[in-house]
């Protein structure tokens, strides 16, 4: 058996084609919708993925700019550059980009992000809105797992669907976003023993760790829906998942690396910031 291909790149082009339709109507009110990318990290991963989000802004009509506080960035300035960012009433969405500097907490760091600017989900706030069903942007990423799902049609009503991971930027949204959709979920983590155990159980299984070939095929139940979010960096500068490829012979569908989750999270962010500015207009009135 080789397992189905959950593309994301139609549902990204779907996302963006939204997303380029609304910001022209708001750039034509004067108002065109302003993402701000933080970042302090040298990491190659993290600036591939900023690059993307600024290509996919401009080719959407939105303005994005990338504020780059440099990799030994105090945590004070950081926090300073977000809470400005946010006071900013031209600036409609504030993204903080991780990996940060060592010792900094990106939860602290995010309750600078004003929530109604959060379009990353960064802010703990806006974590504690989403886990009670309260209005509030999600985690881009983590909204994107559910995301591609729905658009590739796989029941989650009644179904376990088991998380491997337990970030905040991932791990956890995901897991209140698939609850919210009546499946049953598990979290596993670098604690959860016999994993392979808890993970061979799952009718979905969304690997959320960050380490290359963490989920084998042993890990997999046949016939399985796997969501790979892992977006690991290869010395020869591709990226590979936290699926190994032998997990192709067991599942019955897998999401790919590029190509999967990662088109549909950036859409996303972008739709994310583009509703932020509508909403920051109806505000002002």
């Amino acid at each position: 058996m080789t397992a189905a291909e959950l593309s994301g790149a139609e549902l990204a082009a779907t996302v963006r084609a939204e997303a380029t339709a609304r910001a022209a109507e708001l750039t034509a009110a004067g108002r065109p919708p302003t993402l701000a990318v933080v970042t302090a990290t040298a990491d190659r991963s993290s600036a591939w993925y900023v690059r993307s989000i600024v290509r996919a802004a401009e080719r959407c009509g939105l303005a994005c700019a990338v504020h780059d506080l440099g990799p030994d960035a105090e945590p004070a300035a950081i926090a300073a550059e977000l809470a400005r960012l946010s006071a900013d009433r031209a600036v409609h969405g504030v993204m903080l980009q991780t990996p940060l500097p060592a010792g900094t907490s990106l939860e602290e760091l995010a309750l600078s992000i004003a929530v109604e600017k959060d379009v990353d989900g960064a802010n703990p706030l806006s974590l504690g809105r989403l886990a009670s069903g309260l209005p509030a942007f999600a985690p881009a990423t983590a909204e994107a797992v559910v995301a591609l799902l729905d658009h590739h049609k796989v029941e989650l009503s009644g179904r376990h669907a088991v998380v491997v991971g337990r970030s905040t930027v991932v791990g956890k949204p995901a897991a209140h976003l698939l609850l919210d959709r009546d499946a049953t979920v598990t979290v596993c983590h670098s604690r959860t023993r016999e994993l392979a155990a808890v993970t061979g159980t799952a009718d979905v299984l969304v690997a959320a760790v960050g380490r290359p070939g963490l989920i084998t095929a042993g890990h997999v139940r046949p016939g399985a829906v796997v969501i790979d979010v892992g977006t690991n960096p290869t010395p020869e500068g591709g990226l590979v998942g936290d699926v190994a490829p032998d997990a192709a012979e067991r599942a019955g569908a897998l999401t790919p690396v590029p190509g999967g989750v990662g088109p549909v999270t950036t859409a996303l962010l972008l739709r994310h910031t583009v509703l932020a500015a509508e909403r920051a207009g109806v505000a002002r009135g």
